[in-house]
């Protein structure tokens, strides 16, 4: 019995980094080796699957108990989530058409910085002095990175930062609105009721920035009908994503769980490389890697002060 739960949650732990990496590389070959340069429809796509296949779940496979809506001031709490949440996902996806991943994932590591700081702007909590003096080289490692990065580009940079800065403000925001008893909802369904709401937000912006983006595909797949396989792919794996993060976080320990995400950036790094070819020189890999130290020393004293009467 033993033995057969160990290799549930191995089987767990690769699906969990499977669905991440992959959707990650899949987006960057769609959005940036294939030409396929429509980030907003490539997200509304996500957001469709994740409605879908959430309801799916749910509602239908009982995987969790249903949490319904109590109230308006509940669903407007959600909404202000879902629109902060669309925008990262947006952000991080607009980002890799000019960014490798490897930098991509580099600044990504800097999660920990802005959630520490909006927790400071929102007062909903103070740090100790020790956990903010290790997101010193968190910055700096972005910092250097930034320097060594051969296929730095401005912009791309500035959406990426941007999209990690919404990532940490969401998952604040989250603690801060959802705090009632009643209001509490499992990562399950706040996506069950996020997604179709991203939806909603997603298809007029998709209209407006990206028009006729639904011809252009079709006319896409008459020549390749790979491409309909490819987003048909990405989005079920972005909603696989989803899913496994909280089967992991439910059937491992948190130190497992922390220990497994600073490696799964590491990893999705290497495979990008291997896979991409793109440049990468000495001093960018040293500064992601003193990001990565960064945010070790960071989670670690977290831990501690958690620990702490």
């Amino acid at each position: 019995m033993k033995g057969s739960g160990r290799w549930f949650t191995i089987g767990l732990v690769t699906s969990w980094y499977s669905s991440n990496i992959g959707v990650l590389l899949l987006n960057k070959y769609l959005l940036s080796n294939y030409g396929f340069k429509y980030p907003i429809f490539l997200t509304m796509c996500h957001m469709m699957a994740c409605s879908l296949l959430s309801y799916v779940a749910i509602a239908w496979m009982k995987m969790v108990p249903l949490q319904t809506i109590r109230s308006r001031a509940q669903l407007l709490k959600i909404s202000c989530l879902s629109l902060v949440f669309c925008s990262s996902v947006v952000g991080g996806n607009v980002s890799l058409r000019y960014l490798p991943v490897s930098f991509n994932q580099a600044v990504g590591a800097t999660t920990p910085f802005f959630t520490a700081v909006f927790a400071y702007l929102m007062k909903e909590k103070m740090e100790s002095w020790i956990t903010y003096l290790t997101l010193i080289p968190v910055v700096t490692g972005v910092i250097i990175a930034s320097g060594g990065e051969p296929s730095f580009h401005m912009f791309g940079f500035i959406i990426c930062i941007s999209a990690t800065a919404a990532r940490a403000f969401k998952s604040v925001l989250q603690g801060k609105l959802l705090t009632a008893e009643g209001e509490k909802l499992n990562s399950m369904n706040l996506l069950l009721y996020m997604a179709p709401i991203a939806v909603a937000f997603l298809i007029p912006a998709t209209l407006i920035m990206e028009e006729n983006v639904v011809a252009i595909t079709l006319a896409l797949a008459r020549d390749d009908i790979k491409i309909i396989w490819y987003l048909l792919i990405n989005s079920a794996m972005a909603y696989l994503v989803n899913l496994t993060n909280f089967l992991v976080t439910k059937h491992t320990s948190a130190l497992t769980l922390q220990v497994l995400g600073n490696a799964k950036g590491a990893v999705a790094v290497v495979i990008s490389i291997l896979i991409f070819r793109n440049p990468v020189s000495v001093t960018g890999m040293l500064g992601y890697i003193l990001t990565v130290i960064g945010v070790i020393l960071y989670s670690e004293s977290k831990k501690r002060n958690k620990g702490e009467p």
